[in-house]
């Protein structure tokens, strides 16, 4: 899970500076999320395998959009397009803390691990059964962790300051993630209902640890529907971006965040558009990282490194035709990527049935394919 030490450079193909961001057209989708809608345990603990949650399937070009099943995904699919998953695995990335000056206790999230040992951590605060922003923060506060380990706060994070920082871990022998498996605990926000094991956030080709919270959009993928679209001919092919929190009280836009697109996978992308085939993107994840690594011409290169691309409707996309994502909640950055990829119709269409056919939001929830 760690990236390569030293400084962090940022992509730039298209992306934005951490101190000029875009301004996200995310007002343009702020609507009310019935508490019914929310998914507040793991589709089998409601008692469905993973690939039976909800699918809805729309087509930007017509207007369609069709209710299925994730299990009949390969049937949405043709031979010889290619679908690009995330393989970036899930952290348990939330410790029980105290300020060590106040004996308050917090709980602390693990976001990204920087370079040089760094971590961007998020403070919460307890409420109830769940957590909030800890909005009395700052510079210099040490927080102490489970089984001797402390955390001293470095700077601010984001803009404004207060909810991401900067911070140095101590006290822990040897890696980071061993500790992490004996004291830590999957990242929960408080409309899951009770705690579930770290296998509960983990999507099945998940191959190297780093994200602080799931790339969820793989999450209904199963070593059968993976089976059944490599038998039909469809192509599947991984990177790597480590996701950092996305939580859901600021909706500002995202951070830089470590990725690698191996050659072989670019070249997968050219070769599936050159064919004519479809380039389907399995998450948020997926979609930053490919455009991270492919140029104004559209041609994907191998590349990792840091990357604070930033996907707008004005910005576009030049590397997928097709996306994979969960729901997403009112006003979220990634509704931006969205109308990137299907357009403010295809957008507004999927969400009004969306709510109107009960569908399930958030990591455990349902999900929503958009094609060309």
């Amino acid at each position: 899970m760690n990236p390569p030490r030293g400084a962090a450079p940022l992509a730039s193909a298209g992306g934005a500076s951490a101190g000029h961001r875009p301004v996200l057209p995310a007002s343009r989708y702020s609507f009310d999320l019935p508490s019914a809608l929310e998914a507040a345990v793991p589709p089998e603990a409601r008692g469905v395998t993973r690939d039976a949650v909800r699918m809805m399937v729309a087509y930007a070009g017509d207007g369609r959009v069709v209710h299925s099943t994730f299990s009949e995904l390969p049937r949405f699919l043709d031979a010889g397009d290619l679908v690009v998953v995330n393989t970036s695995g899930t952290i348990p990335a939330a410790l029980d803390g105290v300020r060590r000056d106040r004996g308050e206790h917090l709980v602390v999230h693990l976001s990204t691990h920087l370079p040089g040992g760094l971590w961007v951590v998020e403070l919460r605060a307890l409420d109830g059964a769940g957590t909030v922003p800890y909005r009395d923060g700052r510079t210099g506060i040490v927080v102490d962790l489970p089984a001797g380990a402390s955390l001293t706060v470095d700077a601010a994070y984001s803009d404004p300051p207060g909810r991401l920082w900067t911070a140095t871990l101590d006290g822990i022998t040897g890696e980071v993630l061993p500790y992490l498996a004996r004291s830590g605990r999957p990242i929960r926000y408080g409309y899951v209902r009770g705690s579930w094991p770290i296998t509960m956030y983990q999507n099945v080709y998940a191959t190297e640890p780093g994200s602080a919270e799931m790339p969820s959009a793989g999450r209904p993928f199963t070593a059968d529907v993976i089976t059944r679209l490599v038998a039909k001919g469809v192509h599947v092919a991984p990177l790597v971006l480590h996701t950092g929190v996305a939580s859901l009280e600021s909706h500002e836009a995202p951070y830089p965040e470590y990725f690698r697109v191996p050659a072989t996978t670019a070249h997968a992308v050219n070769d599936t558009r050159a064919q004519g085939g479809r380039v389907v993107a399995v998450g948020t994840t997926v979609v930053r990282a490919l455009e991270s690594a492919t140029d104004e011409r559209g041609v994907a290169r191998g590349a990792e490194g840091w990357t604070d691309v930033v996907i707008t409707p004005e910005r576009g996309v030049r590397s997928v035709d097709g996306l994979l994502t969960g729901w997403h909640e009112p006003e979220a950055s990634h509704l931006a990527m969205l109308e990137a990829v299907a357009g403010e119709a295809t957008v507004r269409a999927s969400y009004d049935a969306a709510l109107e056919h009960g569908y399930l939001w958030h990591e455990f929830g349902d999900v929503h394919l958009v094609l060309p």
